[in-house]
This record gives structure tokens, C-alpha cells and sequence, in this order.
């Protein structure tokens, strides 16, 4: 495994996250996929075993059941001091008022919890899970710098907003002196490729990072066009947008699946290694949930595609509505709701 620095900071980070989110008991609602504790230990150690040392997780997730899983299994499977752990914060985790949000009363509480779930005494990455448009980004993000200050936190990260939003984070931050974000989270694949149009110059003029979620578009860039999954199935139920839907994409899943069976590698591997080709990209986060994926994304590191070859992945592709997630806070408030249960105000 070759070790990269995350964005202008000194954090090694290998160029593969894991994504937390599938970690957690599926009786603790969201997500009804998740694998248990014993299914989800045996991949955190595939992965570390793999040289892998970034792992993503989120307050929300089961409830907080990832944030508890991740941090026994880590604590067991390799040294604090050598691997990154990022969570986030914005999401409920229990009913009422202020369960939501960036407020400074959230903020404080939510990091405490993360880390007594985590069994740490330090976050490497904290993240803004989104945007929390009702409070003012000054309170938010100073008491993101008081975090840094008080030690709980060693570097901060953004997640899924508008370019001018962020921008304007990026602003304070500076005119303020106060600590800096130095990656963010954000949608972006083969077929999902709007952020190149304002958010990713930004990044990569500001000196910032980003970490992809949803790097195969949900598994659509993984397998022959038109096959499901049993996640893929039951996101839809929950009624989550599907973005992979432009006339061009079964063109784009074909290329992946013509230049895979070239060189004798999955889709995910030529998938994930066009998003290599970006320098604005520091890791895909991959949602593993079989030993299969963390394999495919070690083996994308010795990948390197052609010019040719990422021209013909990106000829197809056809522009569309931007989407970069749900910052709107009645409908993160409904999301929620629909997806954990609890009862919030927006």
C-alpha cells in the first residue's frame, strides 16, 4: 500500500477509504442492509490487512451501531496511532428538539458521543454531514475550530453542498483564523459528473480534497447494466433518487464493461481507477460488504488507465441536474424520519 498525504495537510491517508455506513446490527433502522458485528469485523480486518488505514463512518449510522463496531474492531486489528478515523455530524441520533443540525449545542454533544461510541479520545477527520441552512455557518464552524482546540478533533471535513456554500465556509474560515476544512465529501463517478462543473475547480484551486462517495454510482458501474441488487432494491423502496438514469449511462456502463474484459479486471477496478485519474480525488469511499470489493479497489491501485481509455469512458456521458444530496433541512428532516425514526424538527 502507498501512503498519500490527505489534500496540503501531513495525514497519511491510503487511497482507499472504507465507508462505514453497511457496519451496524440492521435492527438499529438505518441501514436495513447493514451487516452485524461478526460479518463487519471480518472486513475491517480484510481491509487493514490490505494496508488500508482510513475508515469513514457517521453518528447516524445504526443509530450509532458503526461508530461501535468500527472502534472495538480497530482497537483490536491495528494501532490508533497509525490509522484515520473520520465520522460525521449534522444527522439525528434521538428525538426532539436540537437532535438536528450544526448548532454549537449539537456539535459539542454529538462529538462526545461519536467518541465514547468509538472508544477514542480523538477524531482524526470530522465531517459535516450537511449543510445545517437554519444555523448560521459562523457559530457552526467556530465551534468546529474549538474542537480542534480542545484536541477532540485533528482535521475537519465537509460534505455534499453548493460550490458557493462552501466557498463562503472556506471564506470565514480564513478571515477568522479558524481551523480550515481540508477535504469534502461529495457524489461524483462515471455517470455522476456535475460536480466538475463549479465544486471540484473550486477544491482543486483551494487546495482541498475530495473524498467520493457512491464512487460506483450504487454498484451500477460494478455490474451489467440493468441488474439489481438487494441494496439497490431496497433503497428504492425507500424512495432514494436514483441519478443513474440518463439516456447515456447504459453506454458508459458498456465501455466500463468492454475495457474490464480488455485487461481481465471487474468493473469496479476500471470504475474506480478513472476516479484515480483525478487529482482532485483523494479516495473513494467504498461501501464494502463482501471481502470481493476491498480486493477489487486494492487491485484498481496497480490500474492506470490510457488517455484513450478515459476518453472513451467519458465520451458518452450527457449533462443533467446536479445532485448533491439533500441540503434542503425540511427534507433532511423527512429523510431522516423516514430512515431512523426519530422524530425531529427541521
Amino acid at each position: 500500500m502507498q501512503y498519500k498525504k490527505l489534500g496540503t495537510t501531513g495525514l497519511d491517508i491510503s487511497p482507499i477509504c472504507i465507508g462505514c455506513m453497511g457496519f451496524g446490527e440492521p435492527s438499529r433502522a438505518y441501514p436495513s442492509w447493514s451487516l452485524d458485528e461478526e460479518s463487519s469485523r471480518t472486513l475491517i480486518r480484510h481491509a487493514v490487512e490490505a494496508g488500508i488505514n482510513f475508515f469513514d463512518t457517521a453518528n447516524m449510522y445504526s443509530n450509532g451501531g458503526s461508530e461501535e463496531i468500527v472502534g472495538k474492531a480497530l482497537k483490536e486489528f491495528t494501532n490508533r496511532d497509525s490509522v484515520v478515523i473520520a465520522t460525521k455530524v449534522a444527522s439525528a441520533t434521538h428525538d426532539g428538539p436540537n437532535a438536528i443540525g450544526l448548532s454549537r449545542k449539537s456539535i459539542m454533544r454529538e462529538i462526545d458521543r461519536s467518541l465514547t461510541r468509538l472508544g477514542t479520545d480523538y477524531v482524526d477527520l470530522y465531517q459535516i454531514h450537511r449543510r445545517d441552512q437554519l444555523t448560521p455557518w459562523e457559530e457552526t464552524l467556530e465551534a468546529l475550530h474549538d474542537l480542534v482546540k480542545m484536541g477532540k478533533v485533528r482535521y475537519l471535513g465537509a460534505s455534499s453542498m453548493k460550490a458557493w456554500e462552501f466557498s463562503k465556509a472556506l471564506h470565514l474560515q480564513k478571515e477568522n483564523g479558524w481551523s480550515r476544512f481540508v477535504s469534502l465529501q461529495d457524489t461524483y463517478n462515471l455517470v455522476t459528473r456535475e460536480e466538475e462543473r463549479e465544486m471540484l475547480p473550486l477544491c482543486t484551486d483551494e487546495g482541498v480534497q475530495t473524498l467520493v462517495y457512491s464512487p460506483l454510482a450504487r454498484g451500477v458501474l460494478a455490474r451489467p447494466w440493468g441488474s439489481t441488487t438487494a441494496r439497490s432494491e431496497s433503497e428504492a423502496a425507500a424512495g432514494y433518487k436514483d441519478t443513474t438514469n440518463a439516456a447515456s449511462d447504459q453506454k458508459i456502463v458498456e465501455a466500463v464493461s468492454a475495457i474490464a474484459k480488455e485487461r481481465g479486471v471487474s468493473q469496479a477496478v476500471i470504475a474506480l481507477a478513472w476516479l484515480r485519474s483525478k487529482a482532485v480525488v483523494a479516495a473513494p469511499i467504498l461501501g464494502a460488504l463482501k471481502a470481493g470489493h476491498i480486493d477489487d479497489a486494492v487491485a484498481t491501485l496497480s490500474v492506470n488507465l490510457t488517455p484513450d481509455e478515459i476518453a472513451t469512458l467519458e465520451a458518452p456521458y450527457t449533462p443533467r441536474m446536479d445532485y448533491q444530496g439533500v441540503s434542503d433541512p425540511a427534507m433532511l428532516a423527512r429523510a431522516i424520519q423516514a430512515t431512523t425514526g426519530f422524530k425531529i424538527s427541521a
